[in-house]
């Protein structure tokens, strides 16, 4: 494969410049990772076909440890391409030339990359998921870091568009939330322990994994400090119950729902609708101009475990796109099989646990 025909020149770069259209692309979500075990590297890539006077995009990059002797890296959402890099050949060349330029600048134990390339497709308009999927040198990842699939809220619009984009049955429970008395309120990092409580109740009944507490109060611990973000937690509450909570992250024109979590009881309030709806009226008002719901099942697949949220979150009238899913480039190619390997099995385990929740 020829090098050098795509990147100019990949430079390391403060923490603080590193600014990506993503949030998982900004020096907040370095520095947040940077408390829970990771390192960050920041870089700024100048690639052909980049706008004219701003050759170079930023690069966030995330390293740590496997086990003794072996660690790895991990872009999350990134690089961005310039758009004229759209077939999948040439997006191939580019990430693996940039994979090359990164290995000097990275840990000397590190095994290989994972990238979570930011292109996506919108469904429905053809050109199919394989258009997202790279080409060797890399090697799909046995378990996706990000979610690949989500659903995109337009919030360019007032809330009669908004309302009316929705499912009927979404718009129905919105509104039956409200009839019957449920309220939200904005608690932010003073709803914590609420929320954790809630949490731990929805892992129950999920049967997923939680971060400890203080993984969720260190995200609104640093945003204090980062004046391009803010982090807000909303609880839902009818009678003096706490119903049902969401954290949410807002920055720049993007809103992002990072965590929810629900009560066993009153569910037929739907105060997770209503919750959302008053997300999506605040992100607006705050000047975000969309919402990422981040993270649906690929499809509506009634076997799926995670059918329900499908449902949930597809009703609230976004956009449902699809990106490629996390990859791999493997510099020790044996560490990152064994790597691998370990992770598949992990994942499947993890999968019945689900299937039996």
């Amino acid at each position: 494969m020829c090098t050098n025909t795509f990147l100019l020149n990949l430079d390391c770069a403060s923490l603080d410049s590193c600014e990506g259209a993503s949030f998982l692309q900004s020096a907040f979500w370095g520095r947040f990772k940077a408390r829970f075990g990771w390192e960050a590297h920041a870089f700024s890539a100048g690639w052909l076909g980049a706008p004219a006077g701003n050759p170079a995009l930023p690069l966030l990059v995330l390293s740590r440890p496997l086990v003794r002797g072996i660690g790895f890296a991990y872009a999350p959402w990134g690089p961005e391409l310039p758009a004229d890099l759209a077939a999948p050949s040439a997006r191939t060349q580019a990430l693996a030339e940039l994979a090359r330029g990164l290995r000097r600048n990275l840990p000397r134990n590190t095994a290989f990359i994972r990238f979570d390339p930011p292109w996506h497709i919108l469904e429905g308009q053809g050109g199919g998921q394989g258009a997202l999927f790279l080409q060797r040198p890399f090697s799909r990842a046995a378990v996706d870091v990000q979610p690949p699939d989500t659903v995109l809220v337009d919030l360019d619009q007032g809330d009669e568009a908004l309302l009316a984009a929705m499912k009927e049955k979404c718009r129905y429970n919105i509104r039956l939330s409200m009839k019957k008395g449920v309220a939200v309120r904005r608690c932010d990092e003073a709803g914590l322990g609420v929320f954790y409580r809630l949490l731990e109740e929805t892992a129950k009944r999920d049967g997923i994994a939680i971060h400890s507490r203080d993984y969720y109060g260190t995200l609104f611990a640093l945003a204090k400090d980062d004046s391009r973000v803010e982090m807000r937690l909303y609880i839902a509450v009818c009678g003096g119950e706490d119903l049902a909570a969401i954290i949410t992250l807002f920055r720049g024109e993007e809103a992002v729902y990072l965590y929810g979590a629900s009560s066993d009881s009153r569910r037929n309030l739907m105060a997770p609708h209503l919750l959302q709806w008053t997300v999506i009226r605040d992100a607006r008002a705050f000047g975000c101009r969309r919402y990422d719901l981040f993270g649906i099942p690929p499809d509506g697949d009634p076997s799926h475990p995670m059918v329900g949220l499908y449902r949930f979150k597809t009703g609230f009238g976004g956009r449902i796109i699809h990106r490629g899913g996390s990859w791999d480039f493997s510099y020790r190619p044996l560490a990152r099989a064994l790597f691998s390997l370990a992770e598949s099995l992990r994942g499947n385990l993890r999968a019945r646990k689900k299937r039996r929740a």
